[in-house]
């Protein structure tokens, strides 16, 4: 009986590895689904932007405490670490990283970057055109900065919601950052005492 428990719990996470590199994008598909509601209703979109805003900041802290974190935890709790299964943390790690910053690189992007952040440098008329130009490669690096804690102080939020998202970003970047390290020690442990 004991044996029969030991080969489900070892096959279950057999699984659980594979699938979660597959499935952790799709949690990008609300975020897309609203995006091309943005482009075709906008006024609606415009009229509800609050709502929209606040829904997305919603949905992805939870996704990223339930889903993601829940993941993880599946992941990183095998019987015998070794170097593959801390290399796939890692690698694990760097997709929810990009999934992410990817997320909040469309919301800032679909609510306005300029709308939300008020650039405060120095750039040449050429130069402040040319990222103008370019809104959602500026929304994936703020919210790049914003995510990894940098804050170089460059794009400053400048309404009530900018400052929800950036809070709410720079909050599951410090958490992901901690869990990373609490996890990469755990595994390093467990090795140390199996071995």
């Amino acid at each position: 009986m004991i044996k029969k428990i030991g080969k489900l719990y070892k096959r279950r996470y057999i699984y659980d590895v594979h699938i979660a590199f597959l499935i952790l994008p799709l949690l990008l598909t609300p975020i897309l689904v609203e995006l091309v509601f943005h482009f075709y209703q906008v006024k609606f979109f415009i009229q509800h932007k609050e709502a929209f805003l606040f829904g997305d900041i919603l949905y992805i802290v939870l996704a990223r405490f339930i889903l993601l974190d829940t993941a993880l935890y599946i992941f990183t709790h095998t019987k015998h670490p070794t170097n593959a299964t801390l290399m796939h943390v890692v690698l694990l790690y760097l997709e929810i990283t990009v999934i992410t910053i990817m997320y909040y690189a469309v919301v800032y992007y679909m609510f306005g970057v300029y709308t939300l952040f008020h650039l405060n440098s120095d750039f040449s008329p050429e130069n402040y055109r040319i990222i103008s130009e370019h809104s959602f490669v500026t929304a994936f690096y703020i919210s790049t900065v914003t995510f990894s804690t940098l804050g170089s102080g460059d794009w400053i939020p400048q309404t009530l919601n900018a400052m929800m998202a950036v809070s709410s970003e720079v909050i599951l970047g410090i958490v992901q950052g901690g869990i990373f390290i609490s996890i990469i020690i755990y595994g390093h442990q467990n090795r140390e005492i199996k071995s």
